[in-house]
């Protein structure tokens, strides 16, 4: 049996993983694929890919280009989630702020830098048209930090997946000012380098499981209750980011990886633009 070590966020997109590993789906193939749940999110899964602590990743699509370009040895193997993410812009509930405009030159609680909430801010204050230059950070780690940080005052906004904060909201602990969408497909499935050149028959084993498993997730029965139940979430807001959600079965195309290395390259994140088989592997 082949072990496998595959990391991710603690959130509804990933289902599918969960379902074929306890269905032994991959079993079947002789792979040992362990899960390992990362709430910090993309920067520190980044830093587990360039140490080897993990063979694969999902993982955010401009998170992981970033780190690539800044010398991670991974790959994009291909798109998970093919579809943007929504990213809520989030107060605390207690704060004074009514309008995303107020939160020009505020902090934002990021969970590290290379992260996802910490590259969506200068997204979104670019398209504000505030300067990016003059944005400003507090590291929270994870979602349970930015709830500190927002409640104390130690930072002011916080940009974090719409649904999975959503329970958030409705307790009355943060207010939702908006959100700000990717421009690009938000999940990717990333590889180290080693494990690539070592195991590429696993990894496809590995790839073709998980696309039969997404290609027909929508359609299993009941599974809006399925994902609501494990999630916490109300049975409407999980129906409404299924509706909005597609799971990808390809590589990522050649043209959004020079978009999003070209947003990052313009907001000062990156400092040149890789070809495109240092990124991704031809499929």
């Amino acid at each position: 049996m082949k072990k496998v070590k595959i990391i991710g966020v603690p959130e509804h997109f990933n289902l599918p993983w969960h379902l074929a590993i306890a269905e032994g789906a991959f079993e079947e193939r002789g792979i040992d694929l362990k899960w390992i749940e990362v709430p910090e999110g993309t920067g520190k899964m980044c830093q587990m890919l360039e140490t080897e602590e993990t063979d694969l990743a999902i993982i955010l699509t401009e998170g992981i280009i970033k780190s690539i370009t800044g010398g991670n040895n991974a790959k994009i193997v291909q798109q998970y989630i093919g579809t943007p993410l929504q990213w809520g812009i989030h107060v605390g509930a207690k704060s004074t702020y009514k309008s995303i405009s107020e939160l020009q030159n505020q902090k934002a609680a990021i969970s590290r830098f290379g992260s996802g909430s910490h590259l969506m801010a200068y997204v979104h204050a670019q398209n504000n048209g505030w300067d990016t230059e003059a944005l400003k950070f507090e590291l929270i780690n994870t979602l349970e930090g930015a709830i500190e940080s927002l409640t104390e005052g130690r930072a002011d906004y916080f940009l974090w997946e719409h649904f999975t904060t959503k329970p958030i909201v409705d307790q009355g602990v943060f207010r939702r000012l908006g959100d700000c969408p990717t421009p690009w497909p938000c999940f990717v499935i990333a590889v180290t380098d080693s494990f690539l050149q070592k195991e590429s028959g696993t990894l496809r084993h590995i790839l073709e499981t998980i696309n039969l498993y997404t290609s027909e997730f929508k359609a299993i029965p009941s599974i809006d209750r399925t994902l609501a139940n494990r999630y916490g979430q109300q049975l409407e807001d999980i129906q409404a980011w299924l509706r909005m959600t597609e799971w990808s079965q390809s590589q990522l195309p050649e043209k959004t990886l020079v978009k999003v290395q070209k947003q990052l390259l313009e907001l000062g994140l990156i400092d040149l633009l890789l070809e495109k088989d240092k990124v991704l592997v031809a499929q």
